[in-house]
Formats: C-alpha cells, structure tokens, sequence
C-alpha cells in the first residue's frame, strides 16, 4: 500500500523531537541538513538536534546551518593493517553508551540515519530503546552502516530503483534525494554572483567540484589543460577541495579554492560543470539543468558513482569521463562543450533552433528544456518533503 493512503495528515501532532545522525562528506552532511529544514519548514516547533563523528565536517556545517550537534568518538575500520584499527572497540563502546545518554536525555519521537560512521550507534541504540528509525540512503549501491541497520528501519527512503537488492522491499520508499532548497530556491542573480567570486560577465565558466575533500584527478586533469582552456576565452570556479588546499601552482584567469560555501551562487554562474558523481551531486545537477562532465571517483564501493552518472548519461542529459582517461580527455571534452553551448545560445538567439530539438556537436546538454531533464527530475529527485516522513509520522 503507498505511504501516502495510511496517513491522515489533519490527525498529525503538530511537532516533533528528531534526532539526526550521520556525516562524514558532503553527501552525507547536506541531505541531513535538507532533511531538518524541510521538517522545521513543515513543523516549526519541532526540535532537532545532529549527532556526528567528532573531527567530521558535520561538527562545522551543522552549526552554521542552525542546529545543536553532538560529536561521537567513531571511526571506520580501516582496510589495511593500522594502530587506528585496535582503538575501534573502545570507540564502538564509548559511541553506544554517549548515544544512549543523548537518546535518554533528548527523548527523540524517531530518528533519522543519512549514512556515515555516527549513523552506526546512535541508530542501533535508538532501535533497541523503541525508538523509530527512519533511513535515507543516497546512493545506488548503499553505505555500509545503513545496510547494517536495514533491519531495525522502519522505513528506508532511497532515489533510485531496483534497492530491493539491499533492502526489505516492504521498507522501502522511493522519495529522491533531498535537495538543499536553498540552491533550488535563490535569488541572486548571475551578475550578483559573479561579482561574489570576482569573475568576469563577458567569459564562459567552468564550475570545478570534486567534492568536500577534493579529486586529485580532477584536479591534476585541470592544472595539465590551464594552458590549452585559457585559450577559450572561458574562466574557472576551482573548487580544489580541502584535501588539496595550497596546491597546483598558480592561477589569476578565475577563482580558485578549497571550499565553496554559496554553491547556490556557483550552480548560477556555472555555464559547465565537471564534477564526481557523488548521488547529491548528481541530484543537484539534474534538478537544476547544468550541462555537466562527471568524472566518477574509482575509489568507491561497487563503483557507484559509474552507476550514479550513468542515470543521466543514459539517456543523453550528461557526458562522462573516466578518472582513468580524464588527463588526456576532461580539456578536450571542457573545451568541446563549452563551444558546443556557445554555437547553441547562437542558434537559439538568432531564432532558428530550439533547445529542445538540438544536441550540437554530439554533445548531450542538460538543460531546464531538455526532455532527460525532466524525466530525471521525475523519477530521481522529486522535492523532497522531509524523506517522505509527513506521510509517515502519524503511525509512531
């Protein structure tokens, strides 16, 4: 039966206690944040507080959204032999009894598990307190922590299709990931973030992420071609990551840092993006039409993020490029489609194609009239409202 038919919306308490857990890179932090703001735009008395990895990005993105955190002393289990690993007991134990403590003082009508090492704990104590449990996994091959706690889920919110090969079919609800609404919804404007990252109005842009942490790859990739994109007459927003911060030489034709925090501002001045495809990633990027190259971190479980882009590129809304290839392809392909969108808004502005009926030089373009657009908006990321959880609430 759908979630949406058992609910009756009118009978729903008016707030509620919510604890938060997980973290540990933005495509874990962000939904998270996403999640609480939805909830607190539905239910503006509810209280919610996070639980995160101490030493994590969460510690400081949540804050600076707004919400109270608590940190735990946990850690994964690293792949190699390691003196870290023989302090994993102690951290397990000490993140149970710390999650207990914050369960018992804060009194949590459910919880809600976005992956990452504090997911873990907090989750697992919660279930075996009575307390619900709701997950949301972003991407399409699962993290290790919420395959681990599937069975103590009430309900397992996912984006893509074809989960049930990890999760109880019965549990799970296809919502989509949540979008942080504030890059769907700003208002400023293009010459408003241009002016922000000191770039130029006249220059096409290159919007460079490879997540919180950085791609080495992209990175090296982009530093081997300055000399062959500076030719185009197009200017960079370099987001290196934090992993990478000082490095690559130098730079004067754009912006370049470790960190973007206004990605509303750098999604609007973004004529192209190359970027991981990391599920956020991808969900963004399809809700809000930007012709993009992902380039798929290798370093991930069951190649998931192949899986993650390939949604899009499937069906003609992305290009890809692999890590493997991408010192030798990622300036060509730059290049390629940064013409190909410029031959393109000629077209369109001298009145004889539409964007809908043209793919120029090849090249598939993501755009707000382009039909794979919409039929990823459709099926992947749908707004979401708090994971389904309104639909949901009424039975606990």
């Amino acid at each position: 039966m759908p979630v949406e038919l058992y609910i009756q919306k009118e009978k729903m308490p008016s707030k509620y206690r919510v604890l938060i857990s997980g973290g540990g890179t933005g495509g874990h932090v962000f939904p998270a944040i996403a999640i609480a703001n939805e909830l607190k735009a539905q239910y503006p008395e509810s209280e919610i507080e996070f639980v995160g990895a101490k030493g994590k990005m969460e510690m400081e993105k949540v804050p600076a959204a707004g919400y109270k955190i608590h940190g735990l002393w946990i850690s994964g289990l690293q792949r190699r032999l390691t003196p870290k690993n023989l302090s994993l007991p102690f951290k397990v134990i000490s993140s149970l009894w710390n999650s207990f403590k914050i369960i018992k003082k804060f009194k949590p009508d459910f919880t809600i598990g976005v992956g990452g090492y504090a997911s873990g704990p907090l989750n697992y104590m919660a279930s075996k307190m009575g307390v619900p449990v709701y997950l949301q996994e972003q991407n399409s091959f699962p993290g290790i922590t919420n395959k681990l706690m599937k069975d103590a889920a009430k309900k397992i919110c996912v984006a893509y299709d074809g989960m049930d090969r990890f999760f109880p079919s019965s549990k799970l609800v296809v919502t989509g990931n949540p979008i942080r609404q504030d890059i769907l919804d700003s208002a400023v404007t293009r010459e408003e973030s241009i002016a922000y990252f000191s770039l130029k109005e006249n220059k096409k842009t290159i919007l460079i992420v490879g997540g919180s942490l950085g791609a080495r790859t992209i990175n090296e990739a982009i530093e081997a071609n300055l000399g062959e994109l500076q030719k185009e007459n197009i200017q960079l927003l370099w987001q290196t990551g934090k992993n990478y911060k000082g490095e690559f030489g130098k730079f004067s034709w754009g912006t370049r840092t470790a960190f973007i925090q206004r990605m509303d501002m750098a999604y609007k001045v973004a004529d192209v993006v190359i970027s991981r495809a990391g599920a956020m990633s991808v969900s963004e990027l399809s809700a809000l039409g930007k012709a993009t190259i992902f380039v798929p971190s290798p370093f991930v479980s069951e190649d998931h993020q192949t899986k993650n882009a390939m949604s899009l590129v499937d069906k003609g809304a992305a290009l890809l490029c692999k890590d493997t290839e991408a010192s030798e392809k990622l300036g060509q392909d730059v290049i390629a489609l940064s013409v190909s969108l410029r031959d393109l808004l000629k077209s369109v502005l001298a009145g004889g194609l539409h964007p809908l009926h043209i793919c120029p030089r090849g090249f598939p373009i993501v755009g707000p009239l382009h039909e794979s657009t919409h039929v990823r908006k459709e099926v992947l990321h749908r707004p979401l409202t708090a994971c389904g959880l309104h639909n949901d609430l009424a039975i606990l």
